[in-house]
């Protein structure tokens, strides 16, 4: 059975950024963004998928970590996309709900070629290490955008004293556990969608 593996390499004047992805496993990750609690969240991610994941990525973080935060989502979005080719062949759709202590995340999304992000998600303004809280939405933007994917994620709630540590984490699991979900194939090349393609892609 074929592998589904991608690569993609980005450059810009803010960030270089070079990903690897494979769906298929072996699920290890090795991930070096400069930014130490990002590193933390892919890890989870990809953990939890039981993905392939090689990211080493750096930007201006000395302007704004916002560059690098979302061009990590665009890229990696970009290679997941890649890697599934014309979207056939899998589930398509995945929700899961993660628990971490006192926070519950729940992400919901469907690989149907229309990019939305619905982010029902609050946070705190204190950083998390170095990390602001609130950066992770861009991340889910640019993931849902280069995908082509409607993602709907929900901190369903976070404790009387809100943790965003947990919070975050809970998501970035919660995503990963939903991904593999949507990626997982369902025994025939068919495409799961009445129109019999997937943002143009067709069998």
């Amino acid at each position: 059975m074929k592998q589904r593996t991608a690569g993609v390499s980005r450059e810009t004047k803010e960030t270089k950024i070079e990903l690897k992805v494979a769906l298929d496993g072996p699920p290890e990750c090795r991930v070096a963004t400069t930014l130490p609690f990002l590193d933390h969240l892919l890890e989870a991610f990809g953990t939890h998928g039981r993905f392939g994941l090689e990211i080493e990525a750096s930007g201006d973080t000395h302007v704004d970590p916002h560059h690098l935060i979302e061009d990590c989502g665009i890229v990696l979005g970009s290679a997941l996309a890649r890697a599934l080719g014309d979207f056939s062949g899998i589930q398509r759709a995945g929700c899961f709900a993660f628990p971490m202590d006192e926070s519950l995340a729940e992400v919901a999304l469907d690989l149907c070629g229309r990019p939305n992000l619905v982010w029902k998600v609050e946070l705190g303004k204190e950083p998390v290490g170095t990390f602001d809280p609130n950066l992770a939405r861009d991340f889910m933007k640019g993931l849902a955008d280069s995908l082509r994917a409607t993602v709907h994620v929900t901190l369903r709630y976070s404790g009387v004293e809100r943790n965003d540590h947990h919070a975050l984490e809970a998501i970035f699991k919660a995503l990963g556990r939903a991904l593999r979900q949507a990626v997982t194939r369902i025994g025939t090349e068919d495409i799961l969608s009445t129109k019999g393609q997937i943002d143009g892609r067709k069998t």
